[in-house]
């Protein structure tokens, strides 16, 4: 599979590194090896779906998952960093970061490297931008969070990225609200079991088995995240997409929560052989149902929803072909 890999000059290598970009540990061991960050338990495992569907599929192509460390940078960066410069085959990313790479835009505008040969593969789950609060708190709608305690996320992470987005389609600021915490996934379930925030924001993929327990312990519920604000922040940012959090995803919610959110990407780069990319993609399509059982993360998926239409970074033309060969 690495046939047709281009290596990088040691010069981007410093770049990269001096940018912030952690790269992977492990030694390369398989015909295919998936990147996906340390700190994202379901995306690794969604990398896992992938090698299992890629194994059983190509029983002559070998393939592992590897974790990623951010170090200094944002994880998704450092897998879209580890991607780029040859040492991993696939990377497992949210589509904002994706598009933020491949456009060197946002968290990526000044940096001295390019991600310009990034493709899209495969499109896979959503994680939705999900606000979790205290049922005794009266916050029935996003604007409701106006003079609430809430937690925005520890700066640089994926929900304050989203949050900060959030905010400025509102008008808002961090004084709309009564208190702007900054803590961190764990930090915050605590807080507010304990009423330090009412409300809390997180983007997960559903059904999350953290937000479960806290909205059990800590009497809370989702909120819909809706109207003409966040319509015109999805319309304005291609990456986005409006979603919505099924009926009885968690215990006691009765009714569909309507929100938008990100995809998660399965990344390559423009190297890849075109007969590679197709039979990655083939892979997939080759058992598709028990593609979607090897993790609840996916379970929802339909074929139609997979293909980009290089929103955020150009589809690989391998991808394309086969995509085309099913009607889509």
């Amino acid at each position: 599979m690495r046939t047709g890999m281009v290596p990088l000059a040691l010069a981007f290598v410093g770049a990269i590194s001096a940018a912030g970009v952690g790269s992977s540990d492990r030694a390369r061991a398989a015909d295919v090896i998936i990147g996906a960050g340390d700190e994202s338990p379901v995306h690794f495992n969604v990398g896992r779906a992938l090698c299992r569907a890629i194994s059983k599929s190509t029983q002559a192509m070998t393939c592992e998952v590897e974790r990623i460390v951010g170090r200094d940078a944002a994880e998704p960066l450092a897998v879209l960093g580890n991607l780029r410069d040859g040492t991993i085959d696939i990377g497992v990313a949210p589509s904002d970061w994706l598009y933020h790479a491949y456009n060197a835009s946002g968290p990526v505008e000044f940096m001295d490297v390019g991600f310009e040969n990034l493709r899209t593969l495969l499109l896979l789950h959503g994680e939705p931008f999900t606000v979790v609060a205290r049922r005794d708190a009266g916050i029935a709608k996003l604007a409701d969070l106006a003079g609430k305690r809430v937690n925005i996320g520890v700066p640089g992470s994926d929900q304050r990225v989203v949050m900060q987005q959030v905010m400025t389609a509102m008008g808002w600021s961090r004084d709309t609200f009564t208190l702007a915490d900054e803590l961190t996934g764990p930090e915050q379930s605590l807080a507010l079991c304990h009423d330090r925030i009412q409300a809390m924001v997180a983007i997960v993929a559903h059904p999350d088995a953290a937000l479960a327990k806290t909205m059990a312990l800590c009497d809370a519920g989702l909120v819909e995240v809706a109207g003409a604000e966040i319509a015109g922040l999805v319309a304005e940012k291609s990456y986005f997409s409006v979603t919505e959090i099924p009926a009885g995803t968690y215990e006691n919610q009765t009714a569909a929560v309507k929100t938008f959110g990100v995809r998660v990407v399965a990344v390559v780069t423009e190297d890849m052989p075109d007969a590679t990319a197709y039979d990655l993609v083939d892979a997939v399509f080759g058992n598709f149902d028990r593609f979607k059982r090897l993790h609840p993360a996916l379970r929802l998926l339909q074929p139609r929803d997979m293909k980009s239409e290089g929103d955020s970074a150009p589809m690989h033309p391998g991808a394309i072909r086969k995509f085309s060969e099913i009607g889509m």
